[in-house]
């Protein structure tokens, strides 16, 4: 198939509003510094229906496989890297209707941490840039699992008690350096933490601290309202999006300046835009992991760098500027 079309026919052209197919790639709930992946991707395309249903066709006729439903690894064997550069090029069937928003988990969580304990984004950035070779792969560790302990709504034993005593350990062993200021910073803080836990004893909190898909798709409403037209959210049906917690994403993405029409859920396997919207996100989290850790192909982050929102919420600086340019004012 052909990856050119009119005008006419790029997006849901001539409803009122213009629909946009969700899904995401990476999700581990709240435990962001154990899981099996170290990036979150979550992505949007905006497709008419046929053609995101000969998109998946023309995936099929080329890849071959008798599995039932295609996922990203699909594209991503290597056998089958023909087809995922082509779903890719700037010439092909996605290009300039689909964008994703990327999140690192590791920065996620310190960004959070220092956020809530010191209202000091800047000092997240300078922890997570300097912490790990200030003290050492495994304290960095330990103060990851840490703060990860303290922020997510489920726990066991006192991760209050836990995180202090990670954080007393390391600023003591590294005197005199830039991790070690705000170390010392966050050791005042256990009042405010204490505080944020006992909030937890009546009932756990709608919107998880450190749950990544909820702001993301805030984001991703927000992103796609740049023109000014009014946009509906189309995204794949899972737990997470209770009725509570759509009304807040509605809300929260109004307020950040979105024209958001709605947020509708459908089961994946049903809609075809969404399952383009979950190889894209599948496709973006790898290709991004692997940047992260220093494995990354030119060609293939050449290519997904036109779809990478440059507000994704990225530490890394290298890996960062190798897929999006910074946003002015925040990195």
């Amino acid at each position: 198939m052909s990856g050119n079309r009119a005008d006419g026919e790029r997006g849901e052209a001539a409803g009122p509003f213009l629909e946009i197919a969700c899904d995401e790639s990476g999700s581990d709930g709240e435990n962001l510094t154990g899981g099996n992946t170290d990036v979150f991707a979550h992505a949007g395309v905006s497709l008419p229906e046929a053609m995101a249903a000969a998109i998946v066709r023309e995936i099929r006729d080329r890849i071959r496989s008798p599995a039932e439903e295609y996922k990203a690894n699909h594209l991503l064997r290597e056998k089958h890297r023909v087809v995922l550069e082509w779903l890719l090029a700037p010439d092909g069937p996605v290009h300039g209707q689909a964008r994703v928003h990327l999140m690192e988990k590791t920065y996620f969580v310190v960004d959070r941490a220092v956020s809530l304990l010191l209202d000091d984004p800047a000092g997240a950035v300078t922890l997570f840039r300097v912490g790990r070779r200030t003290v050492g792969e495994d304290g960095w560790r330990a103060f990851l699992a840490a703060a990860n302990h303290l922020l997510r709504v489920r726990h066991d034993g006192d991760p209050v008690e836990g995180f202090y005593r990670t954080v007393d350990t390391l600023r003591r062993a590294h005197p005199g350096t830039d991790a070690a200021e705000i170390l010392e910073r966050l050791a005042a803080t256990r009042p405010r933490a204490e505080a944020y836990r006992a909030g937890f004893l009546d009932a756990p909190p709608l919107i998880p601290v450190l749950n990544p898909l909820l702001p993301a798709i805030v984001r991703t409403a927000v992103l796609w309202s740049g023109d000014g037209r009014p946009v509906r959210l189309v995204h794949d049906r899972q737990n997470m999006l209770t009725p509570d917690r759509i009304a807040w994403i509605e809300d929260t993405a109004r307020r950040a300046g979105a024209r958001l029409a709605g947020v509708r859920l459908v089961v994946a396997r049903d809609d075809t835009r969404v399952q383009v919207a979950d190889f894209l996100a599948g496709i973006a989290r790898k290709i991004a992991s692997d940047e992260l850790n220093g494995r990354g192909d030119p060609a293939l982050t050449a290519l997904l760098r036109p779809y990478v929102d440059p507000a994704s919420v990225w530490g890394d600086v290298r890996s960062r500027a190798l897929l999006a340019a910074p946003v002015a004012g925040r990195w």
